[in-house]
């Protein structure tokens, strides 16, 4: 439904368009005195078609935020042929996992040297997450061929 622009601003239309003004200043479609002064504006305009004129000349949505057309490539690099974005996630599930593992194990050899090795704590780290991972492996969907 469209607005009617004779119809009083409430305090919620004016955030909603000065959020539009912030998010258009962020991506470099205003100057900070362009945006200082719509603002004024904003919270001055006393209907939506004030509010209505302070953006006219802005995006509706944000361009770079719109579907990519399959006529043209995507920015992000594909993932290589064969490989799911599952089969991806969990390869860097496990990169987590062994990373986050690899700290905790050498933390554990730290704090033992004064005293020789004591109880085993990243286990408790690294079994049950790996235990998710591996699950999800195992039980996930097969990769493609």
């Amino acid at each position: 439904m469209a607005l009617n622009p004779d119809m009083r601003a409430s305090d919620g239309d004016r955030d909603r368009f000065s959020d539009v003004l912030r998010e258009n200043y962020a991506v470099g479609r205003l100057t900070q005195d362009e945006l200082n002064e719509r603002l004024e504006g904003v919270y001055a305009a006393k209907t939506i078609g004030g509010l209505q004129q302070l953006t006219a000349d802005l995006p509706e949505h944000d361009l770079y935020d719109l579907p990519v057309p399959a006529s043209q490539k995507a920015s992000l690099a594909p993932v290589s042929k064969g490989v799911s974005a599952y089969h991806a996630g969990l390869r860097a599930s496990w990169a987590t996992w062994g990373s986050v593992n690899l700290i905790c194990v050498v933390i554990w050899l730290l704090t033992s040297l004064d005293g020789g090795l004591e109880y085993f704590w990243p286990i408790w780290v690294a079994g049950p997450w790996g235990a998710v991972i591996l699950a999800g492996q195992l039980f996930g969907p097969k990769p493609k061929r």
